[in-house]
C-alpha cells in the first residue's frame, strides 16, 4: 500500500532546510520548518519566500504560485509542530550526537507511522535509525546544495529500512522534481566519498604553495569543465561541514587518503567557515559575492 505524504516537517532552517522547505511547498506540501528559536525558523521561511519571489520576477513561476507556495511554509520553534507530519526531514548540523538526540525527541512526538529521513552527507543511516527508535521507518535522503537548484538526491537505506519506506522516499523525491540514486550505507555515500577527497587535495595544493586559491579554482573549472572550483565549492558547502565529512571518511574507512588537511582544520578553528561566515578560502560580502582572497591568515 502506497504511503500518502501531505504534511512535511523539516528540522533545521538553514540553507539546506530552507531550500528543502521551498521545493516541498512548491510541490504542494504543507511544511512545518523548525529551528531552535522562532527568529531562526522565520529567517528560514523568509529566505525561502525571497527565492520564490525571485523566481516570479524572472518569469520562472507565476506571482500567484510563488505566493501560494510561500504560504505553505509555517515556521516553528517547537518540535511539537511535527506531531501531524507524515514525513520528517532532518537538516541540522553534521554532528551525529545532535542528530541522534533530535530523532529520539521526534520519536516521542510524531505519529508512529511517520517516516524519518536524515539529510546527513556522511553519517551512518543504520546508527541514526537505531537511535530514532523506528529503524524500519528511517532512511537517508541526501539533497545536494542548494536544494532548489541541484537535481540529485541520494537515497540511503539503513540495515532495517523497509521497502515501503524506501518506495515512499523515492516517490517524495520525484514529487519534488529530483532524480534519485540508491546508495549503500557507507561513509560519505557516493557523492561525498568522491568529492571530498578532491576538495581536500585542492586544500593540500594550496597549503603547499602549488597554486593560489584563484589559480587552483580556475584550473579545475577550465581544465575539467566544472562549474565551480573545489575551494569555491568548499566555501559554499561550509568548511566545518567539509571537515566533519572528511573525519567520518577517515574514521570509517581508516585510510590515510581521507586525512583532513591541516590548513582546513586551521581555518575551521579560526571560524572561517566559508560563505556563511563571510570568510573561508575567499572573503564574502553580505550578498554572498566574493570580495577578496584569504591567504595564510591574511586577506587581499
Amino acid at each position: 500500500m502506497a504511503i500518502e505524504i501531505q504534511r512535511l516537517g523539516v528540522a533545521g532552517g538553514g540553507q539546506m532546510g530552507s531550500g528543502i522547505a521551498q521545493i516541498a511547498a512548491q510541490a504542494g506540501l504543507e511544511v512545518s520548518l523548525y529551528d531552535v528559536t522562532e527568529a531562526l525558523a522565520r529567517a528560514g521561511m523568509e529566505a525561502a519566500r525571497q527565492r520564490l519571489a525571485r523566481l516570479a520576477e524572472r518569469g520562472n513561476l507565476s506571482a500567484a504560485a510563488a505566493q501560494e507556495a510561500g504560504s505553505r511554509i509555517h515556521p516553528a520553534a517547537q518540535l511539537e509542530a511535527f506531531a501531524r507530519a507524515d514525513f520528517v526531514i532532518e537538516a541540522i548540523v553534521e554532528n551525529e550526537p545532535a542528530k541522534a538526540e533530535l530523532f529520539r525527541r521526534l520519536n516521542e512526538i510524531c505519529s508512529p507511522k511517520a517516516i524519518f529521513a536524515s539529510n546527513t552527507s556522511s553519517i551512518s543511516i543504520t546508527r541514526l535509525g537505531a537511535a530514532s527508535g523506528r529503524p524500519a521507518l528511517f532512511i537517508g535522503m541526501h539533497f545536494m546544495n542548494p536544494p532548489p537548484v541541484m537535481k540529485l538526491v541520494e537515497v540511503i537505506r539503513g540495515l532495517e529500512t523497509s521497502d515501503e519506506t524506501y518506495a515512499a522516499t523515492r516517490s517524495l523525491a520525484e514529487r519534488l522534481g529530483k532524480t534519485t540514486i540508491t546508495v549503500e550505507d557507507a561513509p560519505g555515500f557516493v557523492v561525498n566519498r568522491i568529492l571530498l577527497p578532491m576538495i581536500n587535495e585542492a586544500i593540500f595544493a594550496l597549503q603547499e604553495g602549488v597554486g593560489s586559491a584563484p589559480d587552483i579554482d580556475t584550473g579545475m573549472r577550465l581544465g575539467t569543465n566544472q562549474p565551480m572550483g573545489p575551494l569555491e565549492l568548499a566555501d559554499l558547502i561550509g568548511l566545518d561541514t567539509c571537515l566533519a565529512i572528511l573525519e567520518v571518511l577517515h574514521r570509517g574507512l581508516g585510510e590515510d587518503k581521507y586525512r583532513p588537511c591541516a590548513l582546513l582544520r586551521k581555518y575551521v578553528d579560526a571560524g572561517f567557515f566559508g560563505r556563511k561566515s563571510g570568510r573561508g578560502f575567499y572573503l564574502y560580502g553580505r550578498d554572498g559575492k566574493k570580495t577578496g582572497v584569504t591567504v595564510a591568515g591574511t586577506s587581499t
